[in-house]
Parts: C-alpha cells; sequence; structure tokens
C-alpha cells in the first residue's frame, strides 16, 4: 500500500509542477473557453502578480508533495489552489469535475494521513 501511496502522490505532484510551470512558459495548449470564462481569465490577467503567484505555489506545492517527508507540508500548500480549482470546476466548467474531484481527495486524504503533525498547530 505504501509504494501505491506513493506512486500517486508523486504523480499528484507532478501534475501540480506541470500546471505551475505552464503558468511561466505557456506550453500547454488552451482548450476553446467560453465567454464568461475568457472574463474571468481576463480579470486575473489584469491582477499582473497572481499568475506567476499561483504558478510558484503550485510548482513549490508539487514538489513538497511528491517527497514523502515533505509531503504533509505539501498537501497544506497545495490545498487553497485546490480549492480554487475544485470551486471553478464546480460552477463555471464541470467537464473537468471528475478528475479535480479526485485530485481533491487525494489532497485530503493525504492532510488526513497526516493530521497527526498538524496537531501541534491547531492545539
Amino acid at each position: 500500500m505504501k509504494i501505491v501511496k506513493t506512486i500517486i502522490c508523486v504523480l499528484f505532484g507532478l501534475m501540480f509542477i506541470n500546471a505551475g510551470l505552464n503558468k511561466f512558459f505557456n506550453y500547454m495548449p488552451t482548450p476553446k473557453l467560453s465567454q464568461e470564462q475568457l472574463d474571468v481569465f481576463g480579470a486575473f490577467m489584469k491582477i499582473t502578480w497572481l499568475m506567476p503567484l499561483v504558478g510558484t505555489i503550485e510548482v513549490l506545492g508539487g514538489l513538497l508533495f511528491a517527497i514523502p517527508k515533505t509531503r504533509a507540508l505539501g498537501a497544506l500548500v497545495i490545498l487553497p489552489v485546490m480549492v480554487g480549482i475544485l470551486v471553478h470546476s464546480m460552477t463555471m466548467d464541470h467537464s473537468a469535475l471528475a478528475m479535480v474531484s479526485v485530485l481533491a481527495l487525494i489532497n485530503l486524504w493525504m492532510i488526513a494521513d497526516n493530521w497527526n503533525k498538524y496537531k501541534p498547530m491547531v492545539a
């Protein structure tokens, strides 16, 4: 079971590293977007520091998540981005909701799996 968890976490981390790097190098094709989605992303692009910040968090969180020793920290770093992706998928783009839900569950699984490490922060 430990090897399965490690493989899942490395793949999860690589997905976020890839998404973060794409925000800097723009190498993945952009899917066709509705006008409402274009308006939202246009607003995000007006905030010039937002996408580099999200990209940096995705790369850093993905790296931390992929490494077993830092996975507990990576799960917390990725959590706000994961919530944003999940809310976006639930409200604007339902096409990826199944995959995003699985990713959110993996993130929550790692948070639950490492709960003892978080206890000193909330006690």
